[in-house]
């Protein structure tokens, strides 16, 4: 007897729907676990400057092992391990995700807490106080949440997804992130988009960032006649130097000015701030009061967004700020560019040029999140080492309705903003892994995957019906399901025949490799 190939799809599909629901249901986590592993998280001191890193990347690999995510320990300088997960797509030859964090926090006032800043507390109105709860734990563990619900439902992604958690972000990351992004590990992950950190958002929109502004660690030093306290004469050291600072004040006020008129966002105006101010003469007791010193310095934190003219403020540094008519000289502790390898701007597009930026305003769409307008990033974080390269980057850690706490005492996250992150993130990975870019024979996005193989019943039930291939139609129906309830191994075992000789990981310890 014949059977309609319509009919026999409606059929499959209805029977695949209902039992894809019920097992979605049956696998749904209990938010108080959720919360838990992210407790665990916080409370590993990771505080610079001795953050307990091995304890970090030992949870970190627990939470790999129960995702069945390959794993690999890399060490560019000693005791400063990086861990990178894989998460293995269908289609290695497409550039690949790579989900950015850091492992380390800043030190903290333990006295200034009203609880203790590796506790990790839950309070009653469902507060996590702790270091690292905004700066960048969470993210990180948002991360292995959103692929662990995604694993859950069966997803498999089509490009590869990678996650990084490296050391040094809070000491500048040159032990980890800068040597990351130089290496042969990297280059070999082929990575097409990255994201990183952002910041959280007092309102109810998420913030992201496209760019960052660069830091200029600048020192600015007088020089002038020693001479006794009580005598008045001009160019001491003292003098010269107020002088310089007073001019660097104004040029503060100019730009936070625009700041406070709402005419430039804080990241996309050149920030100037006081370090630090060094003179005088030391005694047991304290200072020389009556001589007055033969050199001042003062210290200022520049931040340089890469919209700026770095070439006229460098100007303004030599002839306004420490002129050598003055006796002054100045230097930079730190100088890092506004510009790439390639010459252009470090920042990356958010408009329709850029697909990941596309992709990443639909996915918080559909989780029901809302995104605010992109913005420089007002200081620095570990993307810029990727930005450099010429690599788009994207800072984004989704918290809404959360002051802005990072490096602050009582740092927190609230439990219901930090589950919502999970939500989107899940989305924006299943949007990033699923993405393929077109090619001059595609006239429709509609035809995209969006769970890691087609999903067009017309592209792959239809023939397979139409062929009585009754192995790729139980492969279509059940590989989501087993792998739900199962995990990747189950869904691994069921792949089609010409997945087989597909790339994958090694799964046993050698230099170099990625271990389960």
């Amino acid at each position: 007897m014949e059977i309609n190939n319509s009919l026999l799809l409606l059929l499959l599909h209805l029977c695949f729907a209902l039992i894809l629901t019920n097992t979605a249901s049956s696998t749904k986590e209990d938010p108080s676990v959720i919360i838990s592993r992210f407790q665990q998280y916080l409370q590993i001191n990771t505080s610079q400057p001795t953050p307990d890193y091995n304890k970090a990347i030992q949870f970190l690999i627990s939470q790999a092992k129960s995702l069945s995510l390959d794993h690999q320990t890399i060490e560019f300088v000693k005791n400063k391990p990086l861990l990178l997960l894989k998460w293995q797509g269908s289609d290695p030859t497409l550039p690949s995700i790579l989900l950015y964090s850091h492992t380390d926090v800043v030190p903290s006032e333990q006295d200034k807490w009203t609880y203790h800043p590796f506790s990790a507390h839950l309070d009653s109105a469902g507060k996590i106080y702790a270091r690292g709860s905004q700066d960048m734990k969470c993210v990180s563990m948002q991360y292995l949440e959103a692929i662990r619900k995604l694993k859950a439902t069966g997803f498999q992604p089509v490009r590869s997804v990678y996650l990084s958690f490296a050391p040094d972000e809070e000491i500048g990351g040159h032990d980890g992130a800068e040597k990351f992004a130089d290496s042969d590990v990297f280059k070999s992950l082929n990575v097409g988009i990255i994201l990183d950190e952002g910041l959280a958002s007092p309102s109810e929109e998420y913030s992201a960032f496209y760019a960052e502004r660069s830091p200029w660690w600048l020192v600015i030093k007088a020089k002038g006649a020693p001479g006794h306290g009580a005598k008045l004469y001009d160019n001491s050291a003292m003098e010269n130097l107020l002088k310089s600072i007073e001019i660097v004040r104004r040029f503060r006020a100019s730009q936070f000015d625009m700041v406070k008129t709402g005419l430039k966002a804080e990241g996309e105006v050149i920030s100037v701030n006081m370090a630090f101010l060094k003179a005088g003469t030391p005694s047991p007791t304290g200072f020389v009061m009556n001589l007055q010193p033969s050199e001042a310095e003062a210290g200022f934190d520049v931040r340089v967004p890469p919209t700026a003219n770095a070439e006229a403020l460098e100007r303004r540094i030599a002839e306004e700020w420490a002129p050598v008519s003055r006796n002054m000289t100045f230097e930079f502790k730190q100088k890092a560019s506004i510009h790439d390898k390639f010459g252009k701007p470090i920042l990356t597009a958010t408009d329709s040029s850029n697909p990941w930026w596309s992709l990443l305003e639909e996915a918080v769409k559909n989780a029901n999140g809302k995104l605010g307008k992109p913005s420089i990033f007002p200081a620095s974080i570990d993307a810029r080492y990727f930005r450099e390269r010429g690599l788009p980057a994207i800072g984004f850690s989704p918290m809404a309705n959360t002051p802005i706490l990072l490096h602050d005492h009582n740092e927190f996250l609230n439990q219901a903003e930090y589950l919502k992150g999970i939500n989107i993130y899940e989305s924006i990975i299943k949007a990033y892994a699923s993405y393929v870019q077109h090619t001059k024979d595609e006239s429709s996005r509609d035809e995209l995957p969006s769970n890691g193989a087609s999903m067009n019943p017309v592209r792959t039930l239809g023939p397979a019906i139409a062929a009585n291939n009754f192995k790729a139609i139980w492969v279509y129906l059940t590989a989501p399901i087993l792998g739900a309830l199962c995990g990747a191994g189950t869904f691994s075992a069921v792949k089609p025949p010409e997945e087989d000789n597909a790339t994958t990981h090694e799964k046993h310890s050698t230099a170099g490799s990625f271990r389960r």
